[in-house]
């Protein structure tokens, strides 16, 4: 199959604030694995190029990307389905994978592009009755396949793919059974990481626990002192802490 994707990493990130004041939310790590990365893994798996559009932090991102993705820098944030208006060049009239960046799901994409028709846009859902997008039943993962003529009518200006696509075409749920969390929220971000490492401390490289720390994240560098005992924490920097509770 001729396929373009698109990891959508140019959000502000703000639900998730201190953390994104320190790194843009693509790069905040999962297991020590940045959600961007994980991302771009999922979509190299199904498709021949990969692109990845920013913006918050775009020095930082173009530094962390630069040579592993074609890079769609955006002066002013485009939107989900702006993002893919301003990329029709690129596309070239392929159909496209689009995923969101902030998303962790333990989905390799497989079953979402296995079958498909290439009439219908196709979206990979779980089931999720508190937080459903469609039928009162399934919650939207953040990836999907888009045919090559909905691409391309797509504006390249501030826009959504909810307005532009989901709400406008009949679209193909394809559900997933696999773990999914969107990282949008300090909850949800150290619920990913806990469910990734099986419920241990996850400590990035240089973090140095000299005290306790149980159900956390400690990102690279930081320390947690003798006589501090931490949990259920995120510890962003010597100075950033956020209880996840």
């Amino acid at each position: 199959m001729n396929l373009a994707c698109l990891v959508l990493a140019a959000g502000l990130g703000t639900r998730l604030r201190p953390l994104t004041d320190l790194r843009p939310k693509p790069l905040c790590p999962v297991n020590n694995v940045p959600l961007v990365d994980a991302n771009l893994a999922r979509g190299a798996r199904h498709a021949e190029s990969v692109a990845v559009n920013v913006h918050h932090h775009r020095d930082r991102m173009v530094a962390h990307l630069e040579g592993r993705a074609h890079l769609s820098v955006e002066p002013e944030p485009l939107g989900t389905a702006g993002a893919l208006g301003n990329l029709r060049e690129w596309i070239d009239g392929r159909d496209v994978l689009v995923i969101n960046a902030d998303a962790w799901h333990a989905d390799s994409l497989d079953d979402l592009v296995r079958g498909w028709d290439r009439e219908r846009p196709r979206l990979l859902v779980v089931e999720d009755r508190s937080r459903p997008d469609f039928h009162g039943r399934y919650r939207y993962t953040g990836a999907c396949v888009l045919p090559a003529r909905v691409a391309f009518r797509l504006p390249s200006e501030f826009s959504g793919l909810y307005a532009e696509v989901f709400a406008r075409e009949p679209i193909d749920l394809c559900p997933s059974a696999e773990p999914f969390f969107d990282c949008g929220t300090i909850r949800d971000y150290h619920a990913a990481n806990l469910h990734a490492s099986g419920g241990r401390t996850v400590a990035g490289e240089g973090a140095r626990i000299l005290g306790r720390a149980e159900r956390c994240v400690l990102w690279p560098g930081v320390t947690v002192g003798p006589d501090e005992y931490l949990t259920d924490a995120i510890r962003a920097a010597d100075d950033v802490t956020v209880s996840a509770r």
